[in-house]
């Protein structure tokens, strides 16, 4: 039996889930208690239910895993309430247990699983249909796995929380702010991945770029307030344009870029560019309704191209000058029609 608790203590070393630690200590303390069911439980008091989360039964008792029972009514709520880790009569000391009864549990040794807050998050339980005995060893064994459980998943509790925040610094790091839309870091990140496919399999890549005009007039008449709803509305309306496959990005003031993916076809691709292009002069051109004024809004300037072969500074330098061609013949037709 030593050879194979020292086993099982590796085992226990090692774990690095809640399923991978409790199995091993169930199996320990099966052996040092010597009872036909031993179980680890989870307890869900908002809900008032207690779950059966892992089981080892080696008799005719059987306490299967992912039972669920009102906590109200446990004999664990007993055990705590009362301070009674264990007990070896459950017909005379609680009779009117119904769980006990339905089962034909006679012993019963229970301790809690508590959070940091002291709060029960669970129970390591042992069960027989047999009254017996179990000594010191046992007890002392039943109370200290309790509290390696409860350590672990305090750890597990707090590497999510860590987790999760760093996935929200990532996403935050890669998120324009007011539109929500990627930023400029995220956007090179997909034009450098959407570059190096593109050298390798000989496809296009289109990349576009994004200027409101005047915007600075709207800002100055309006205010700020209204500026950014506009960058928000502007920022919806394009999204709502682009290809699923598109990463639409927010990459400065009132300038915003796109990139996708493109065809191995050269004149494929740049068709698929100006029907995007088109799209979103479309979209944004017109009036626009923030929360306190109605804005007439001349729309904007897009310059999309297919690239391959090509750096990304070049690449965006390219869907630069083809944007800003855009502006002047918007202005040349604006001042004509003047």
């Amino acid at each position: 039996m030593e050879f194979m608790l020292e086993r099982l203590s590796e085992s226990v070393a090692s774990a690095d889930s809640l399923e991978k630690l409790a199995r091993p200590l169930l199996e320990m303390l099966e052996i040092v208690t010597g009872l036909e069911s031993v179980y680890l439980t989870s307890i869900d008091e908002t809900a008032g239910i207690q779950s059966v989360d892992y089981a080892r039964n080696s008799g005719e008792l059987r306490i299967d895993e992912g039972l669920e029972v009102p906590w109200s009514d446990t004999l664990c709520k007993r055990c705590i309430e009362e301070g009674r880790r264990f007990t070896s009569n459950i017909s005379e000391i609680w009779a009117d247990s119904q769980a006990a009864k339905a089962l034909g549990i006679e012993t019963y040794a229970s301790a809690p699983v508590c959070a940091s807050n002291g709060s029960i998050i669970g129970t390591l339980c042992a069960a027989s249909k047999r009254s017996k005995s179990i000594g010191p060893r046992a007890r002392s064994a039943l109370n200290l796995f309790s509290k390696i459980i409860a350590q672990h998943i305090e750890r597990e509790r707090l590497l999510g929380e860590v987790r999760r925040s760093n996935e929200y610094l990532a996403k935050f790091a890669l998120t324009d702010a007011l539109t929500g839309l990627p930023n400029r870091r995220a956007l090179q990140d997909e034009l450098g991945r959407l570059l190096a496919r593109a050298g390798r399999d000989g496809s296009y890549v289109i990349v576009g770029m994004i200027d409101l005009d005047d915007f600075k007039r709207v800002n100055d008449k309006y205010g700020h307030v209204v500026g950014d709803a506009l960058l928000k509305n502007c920022a919806q309306r394009i999204a709502g344009v682009t290809r699923d496959t598109d990463m639409l990005a927010r990459i400065g003031g009132d300038e915003f870029a796109f990139v996708g993916p493109g065809l191995t076809d050269f004149d494929a691709t740049n068709r698929a560019a100006e029907q995007i292009r088109a799209r979103i002069m479309d979209c944004v051109s017109g009036s626009f309704v923030s929360e306190h004024d109605e804005v007439k809004y001349c729309g904007l300037s897009v310059g999309a191209v297919a690239v391959c072969f090509v750096t990304m500074d070049q690449a965006i330098a390219l869907a630069d000058t083809a944007m800003y061609e855009t502006k002047r013949e918007r202005k040349k037709l604006a001042a004509q029609s003047n």
